[in-house]
């Protein structure tokens, strides 16, 4: 079986995602999903026929959502398949380089690491924004790179100016690639509207976060009409299924937008809420600013207050193992009395009354 498996495979260490950690709780606030369960029926029929390769109803609903042309969309298996056709597309095992910014989603480094591309990693300044500098002293011959926008897990947007240059400086054989799994949180910072004048900048999106289907699987790539059709020439031959179209083209009438734009109220609301009470108390180092739907917070002592947490069901996200992360924790906003008992558990660990 060593022999079967190439070394590159043997070596590699799987992303581990929420679920597959395992952790079980009554509070979940580790994945950055909606705490709200999405109301859209799933209706369907002739599940005995292959579905389109590229369902025209949810293209054109995504289309009128995003503002975006039809033509210039691709639908995928999640921003995860994104992230992977992407590399699959245009990279030489052994032979292209991918770049991002750690600390950041895991996923790019496994999906290099799963196809052997080399990576050139840069991590972000101490204020959690772009090292230009160093970007544009190894920018030479990557093929893609990978920028979070707003990043995971860090929480914050990257300043739009710096984008923009790394933008004019990468030559045309380099892709820019916007990871904006978590836009929707912070619509103004979108660069979706930067696609008709870069015709190498791509941008990943997906319904996973703010619309609350986590489990569909459904995602978007949105670039110019080449790189959409190369990606077409790699992707599976029928990539979503008929219900998971269905669901997505529901989700995306009017009536659904304003119950999610609602909800994203909610989550900022409740997160305003999360950090003034937790700014009280001295447990805490930092509660970095974030974009998202979810905060950073480095810890005095994250490992006893992750286990403590741990011990009184609400299951958050250790990071502290990530460069610059020393002693954070992630944790993602939910329902506002999901919030109250995280903070209820905070104070009962420092001995304080509410």
């Amino acid at each position: 079986m060593k022999r079967l498996i190439p070394q590159h495979i043997c070596a590699l260490t799987p992303y581990q995602s929420a679920r597959r950690i395992g952790l079980k709780g009554r509070i979940y606030l580790n994945a950055n999903e909606s705490p709200w369960i999405n109301t859209v029926k799933c209706k369907h029929s002739n599940l005995n026929r292959y579905p389109d390769f590229q369902p025209y109803e949810l293209l054109k609903k995504y289309s009128k959502y995003s503002g975006v042309a039809k033509e210039n969309i691709l639908i995928t298996r999640g921003a995860d398949e994104g992230i992977e056709i992407l590399v699959r597309s245009f990279c030489a095992p052994n032979h292209d380089k991918i770049m991002f910014f750690p600390p950041t989603y895991d996923m790019y480094a496994v999906n290099a690491d799963i196809f052997n591309i080399k990576q050139v990693v840069i991590p972000i300044l101490s204020d959690f924004q772009l090292d230009l500098i160093n970007i544009k002293k190894n920018i030479g011959d990557i093929k893609l790179i990978y920028i979070c926008n707003p990043n995971n897990p860090t929480g914050n947007c990257f300043l739009r100016k710096d984008i923009i240059s790394i933008l004019k400086f990468i030559p045309q054989t380099t892709l820019l690639v916007i990871d904006e799994a978590y836009i929707e949180y912070s619509l103004v910072n979108s660069f979706t509207h930067e696609l008709t004048k870069y015709t190498n900048l791509v941008i990943l999106r997906t319904l996973s976060k703010a619309f609350g289907l986590a489990s569909l699987r459904c995602g978007f790539v949105l670039s110019n009409t080449y790189i959409i059709n190369v990606l077409k020439k790699v992707l599976a031959p029928y990539p979503i299924a008929t219900p998971v179209s269905d669901i997505a083209v529901q989700s995306l009438k009017l009536d659904n937008i304003k119950r999610v734009q609602k909800n994203i109220l909610k989550i900022l609301n409740n997160k305003e809420f999360l950090v003034e009470k937790l700014k009280h108390l001295s447990c805490i180092k930092n509660i970095f600013p974030s974009n998202t739907n979810f905060i950073l917070i480095q810890f005095f002592r994250s490992k006893s207050i992750f286990r403590y947490f741990v011990s009184h069901g609400i299951v958050i996200r250790d990071q502290s193992h990530k460069i610059g992360l020393k002693n954070c924790l992630r944790i993602s906003i939910g329902k506002i009395d999901e919030c109250q008992d995280l903070i209820a558990a905070l104070y009962m660990f420092e001995g304080k009354k509410l």
